[in-house]
């Protein structure tokens, strides 16, 4: 644990009413009692759930009621509200019977049936679903899979809750079928991450740990909302405000939950709440690599870098000072929405800091620029040195508790176990360990998948948890494309919209077990690379439900008997020996085996002592160039937001930081005046791909830049727009506002 202050800072407090009272934030308290009454008919297993299993919530990490950044207690709304689909009954399996009426229900309500509880089948023309057995379902897909070729198969798998064995049992499944069409969330959130990373320090992971946060003198926040994503991180921000770092924010929204917020577990700030960023920049939508590049530009300009840690330990500066030196200042101005003055008092700041941390999130991933925009803040904290010692650091933040371990784990259409590229050389030595040829073209990423199937080239998707129809940009796209292919695969916890989609031919339903009720326990990895160990726990048990582990390696073996001996893993406990001898960096999960059990891969930090696993073992300065900003037209840059909801389940209408209703188009009062348009006005937001219509809510936006919620949005994006190196969709668009009358 690190060293923090204990003593009330009343300089921090958000306000002096007691608890907040009258002010807008979450009722953190109200979760806890809206949690004990959703689950009162499970309480004993809700609260072993809470105090022995590691959080299927974000990637924080929190194992029972504990972390390894501070002490005390850490429980978030998050978690709470996921809670009840841990406990819940099965669902009266009748209701499938007739999808036409489920077809009328948000997602929302078609959680509130309660868990899947057998195999279901729906064939074309049929009203619902029927039961079938485990062996009939499995045999039907892998005689349907033997009938197609691997190149028209296609699996995909998302994060929440699931664990690195479910990970790798899949894509060795997957591989052994003879495909590497496998793909999963940790593409659409932090693809763009992985690609600039891997190539200027030599890792794809953060470089650093949570407790550097308390030790960091600067923590610099762009385009993430950890209050809203990543609540108990709240808790690190007020002991690091204590030991006085300055937390800085780079958003086009000054996010309120950014601003202040009442920390339930610590009681100065559960009672004054605590003040949380010293400075906002509110860059223009899109203008991340103009402000940040205007930021060193400033730092060169005036002699604020690591000149010997530069020379020692990087290439490529030479280059970069040089494009820097070529970018008029009108032009980043332009390009970033602000003024010279605002790039240079941030690199005043960071000028004058010693350790700095810097958090980034899906606002600056999910651009076609994405990995430039995560190019220009390693090229920031690289020119200061800010990297492989404490304190400092590079933290692509994860939203969900599985994603890490899911790309490490090489469930990934472009990358084997351990984040190897998928090539001719890698395959072979893969195959060799496995004992079976192993596919060496990369296959298809997750929207590849959408297209393929949307032009008759899928015969196969056997997707687990996530939701193509809400994730994906332009719905009624992936919903034709879904409609095309021949047999969908659907292995969750609960039934989600997209199971409804009218299947070509064959619509299967598998139900999966939780991460708590899965025998011999599993592990996960959080975004500071601590993999841990969650254990079974005794609780309620759906009869039929099956871990996603096992299911992929039972199919395989019935896809391609010949390699059943390959694939002959009978408990999780010889999944991760596996694991330990395929990724060498995972070394140790073979010896977790009960609560408490973890370790952190890399240590503290990577990179340390300035030895970065690159072929030089130096790091890399990267050239990147802000875009041209497009003339003023009269339309607008949107991007979508989270709200009240973990992904794409959302828990509330209304956002309790935001004040945000699901329809809210969050915009700059100036901006609205322009239009003629007042606070609550309805409104349509027009893209090149699509229509929205929602109600004006002024916010402290930057003028030009609207907001509207995830994934409701999704109908103005176009599909084609993805981020080249990284293959992620662009969520944000150029859209036209009109009144609606």
């Amino acid at each position: 644990m690190s060293r923090i202050s204990k003593k009330w800072t009343p300089a921090n407090w958000a306000s002096w009413k007691p608890f907040g009272i009258g002010e807008q934030r979450p009722n953190n308290y109200a979760e806890i009692f809206r949690a004990i009454s959703e689950n009162r008919g499970e309480l004993p297993y809700a609260w072993r759930i809470l105090s022995e299993g590691v959080c299927d919530g974000c990637a924080l990490g929190t194992t029972g009621l504990h972390d390894w950044t501070l002490e005390g207690v850490h429980l978030c709304n998050i978690r709470l509200r996921l809670l009840k689909l841990n406990t819940m009954g099965p669902l009266d399996a009748a209701r499938l019977g007739n999808v036409s009426a489920l077809q009328q229900l948000t997602s929302a309500e078609l959680r509130e049936l309660g868990r899947l509880p057998w195999p279901m089948l729906r064939r074309r023309g049929e009203p619902g679903f029927s039961r079938v057995s485990w062996d009939d379902a499995l045999n039907l897909i892998a005689e349907r899979m033997r009938a197609a070729a691997p190149d028209r198969l296609a699996f995909y798998l998302t994060s929440r809750g699931m664990p690195n064995e479910a990970y790798y049992c899949a894509q060795k499944a997957t591989r052994a079928i003879g495909t590497n069409n496998i793909d999963n969330a940790a593409r659409v959130c932090h693809s763009p991450s992985t690609v600039a990373l891997k190539d200027s320090v030599g890792v794809g992971a953060t470089t650093c740990s949570y407790t550097d946060w308390l030790s960091a003198q600067v923590i610099v926040f762009i385009g993430s909302n950890v209050a809203n994503n990543q609540p108990v991180a709240t808790k690190y921000l007020h002991y690091a405000k204590k030991n006085g770092a300055q937390i800085l924010v780079v958003n086009p929204y000054r996010e309120p939950g950014m601003e202040r917020y009442w920390v339930p577990s610590v009681v100065e700030s559960a009672l004054f709440g605590t003040k949380l960023a010293d400075r906002f920049y509110q860059t223009q939508t899109g203008g991340d690599v103009a402000f940040l590049s205007g930021v060193l530009k400033h730092l060169v300009e005036t002699r604020r870098i690591d000149t010997d840690f530069i020379d020692g330990h990087t290439t490529g500066f030479g280059e970069l000072r040089l494009a820097l030196g070529e970018m008029p200042w009108r032009d980043l101005e332009a390009a970033s929405g602000l003024p010279q003055a605002e790039m240079v008092e941030l690199a005043e700041r960071l000028g004058r800091a010693d350790r700095a941390v810097f958090v980034w999130s899906m606002g600056i991933t999910q651009h076609v620029c994405g990995v430039d925009n995560v190019r220009a803040i390693v090229n920031l904290a690289l020119a200061r040195g800010f990297v492989g010692r404490e304190g400092c650091g590079l933290m692509p933040i994860r939203g969900h508790s599985g994603v890490q371990g899911g790309a490490e784990m090489g469930a990934y259409a472009t990358a084997f176990p351990g984040g190897v590229p998928v090539n001719e050389e890698n395959a072979g030595a893969l195959g060799a360990q496995w004992g079976f040829e192993v596919p060496a073209t990369p296959g298809l990423a997750a929207p590849e998948m959408i297209d393929a199937a949307h032009r008759g080239e899928l015969d196969v998707l056997f997707s687990v948890g996530g939701n193509f129809l809400e994730v994906m940009p332009d719905p009624s796209y992936v919903e034709a494309s879904l409609a095309e292919i021949p047999l969908r695969v659907h292995m969750d916890l609960v039934v989600s919209t997209q199971m409804l989609v009218d299947a070509k031919d064959t619509v299967l339903l598998l139900p999966a077990a939780t991460r708590y009720e899965t025998p011999g326990g599993v592990t996960e990895t959080s975004t500071e690379r601590r993999v841990i160990f969650s254990p079974e726990i005794a609780g309620r048990r759906i009869a039929e439900a099956r871990p996603e582990w096992e299911v992929f390696l039972d199919l395989a073996r019935r896809v391609r008997p010949e390699r059943a001996p390959s694939l002959e893993l009978r408990t999780t406990a010889e999944v991760r020996a596996e694991i330990a001898r395929i990724v060498p960096f995972y070394d140790g999960i073979q010896h977790l085996a009960k609560r408490g059990d973890q370790f952190q891969y890399g240590g503290l930090h990577l990179c340390a002592g300035w030895n970065f696993p690159l072929p030089d073992g130096r790091a890399r300065f990267g050239v990147v160039r802000p875009a041209v900003p497009a003339p003023s037209d009269g339309t607008f840059l949107m991007t979508t937001r989270r709200g009240k909801q973990f992904n794409t389940m959302v828990h509330e209408r209304r956002d309790a930081i935001t004040g945000a209703e699901r329809e809210a188009v969050l915009m700059n009062a100036e901006d609205a005046a322009r239009l003629g348009l007042r606070d609550g006005d309805a409104v349509a937001l027009i893209s090149e791909t699509g229509r929205y219509e929602g109600r004006v809510l002024f916010a402290p936006i930057r003028a030009g830049s609207v907001q509207v919620h995830w994934p409701e949005g999704n109908v103005l994006l176009d599909r084609t727009r993805r981020a080249p190196q990284a293959g992620i969709p662009d969520y944000g668009a150029r859209v036209g506002i009109e009144k609606v009358m």
